[in-house]
């Protein structure tokens, strides 16, 4: 294919013929994906809570560390990973190297920060209407911070969303622990590289139309999440309180 829209027409016949190579690669990345996400999010949520309401020496200092996980480039995680699971390191017995558990971790551990943070902010923010109350009537801080997790629950759904973005979007760190390997570790990002470094821009281009959907569809998602919540908010303030007699 010597012209983009020629390759733009290949890809999209490539999309709605349902290739199963295409397809194959898909459904892979979002399974790793998804059980990254459920992973990280079991922790996440569970963590970002309690740093929202605890106070403890070195609070600081670890909100610092966990901001900075933010930025930490996906091809350290990855190595990081790498050398864990590899023959020599830590976890080498485990013999996850190159496979879709491997994945699946360096995909948890990249996701696993933006899901403590973004919880953290949404029940500190929370804790500040609503703490002193919970705090009167003895609410510890794990207790508190369930309550308050649970009372934004909806809130939090989209941060559960925005991870699975961040997930599927990565290729540094499976590029590393999976090594691409064609019908096991290959997935929507690395097959994308993979197929443009080799000249087949039809299948990349189908590649890139399918993570571009699966990015609208989580996006539009949000918004619909956050307009229902909206209206949910706006009824049950419009609601009028009964006066007792």
């Amino acid at each position: 294919m010597s012209t983009l829209s020629e390759s733009a027409n290949t890809a999209l016949q490539l999309t709605l013929s349902l290739d199963p190579t295409l397809w194959a690669i898909v459904g892979r990345s979002l399974s790793v994906s998804a059980t990254a996400c459920l992973m990280a999010c079991g922790a996440g949520l569970v963590l970002g809570a309690w740093l929202a309401v605890a106070r403890f020496a070195g609070r600081g200092a670890a909100l610092a560390v966990l901001n900075t996980l933010l930025a930490v480039p996906s091809v350290v995680v990855g190595l990081v990973v790498y050398l864990l699971l590899s023959r020599s390191g830590p976890l080498g017995a485990l013999g996850w190297m190159f496979s879709f558990k491997a994945m699946v971790l360096a995909q948890a551990l990249l996701v696993l920060p933006v899901v403590t943070a973004l919880t953290r902010q949404v029940v500190e923010d929370a804790e500040r209407a609503h703490g002193e109350q919970l705090r009167s009537l003895g609410a510890g801080p794990l207790l508190r911070s369930l309550l308050l997790a649970w009372d934004e629950r909806y809130a939090l759904l989209t941060v559960l969303i925005a991870a699975f973005g961040r997930a599927i979007s990565e290729v540094g760190a499976v590029m590393i622990v999976g090594g691409n390997i064609d019908g096991f570790t290959r997935v929507m990002t690395t097959a994308i590289a993979l197929e443009t470094s080799k000249g087949d821009l039809p299948l990349a281009l189908a590649l890139g139309l399918v993570l571009l959907a699966v990015v609208l569809a989580l996006n539009v998602l949000v918004g619909l999440l956050r307009r229902w919540r909206e209206r949910v908010d706006g009824a049950a303030s419009a609601t009028p309180v009964g006066v007792a007699a």
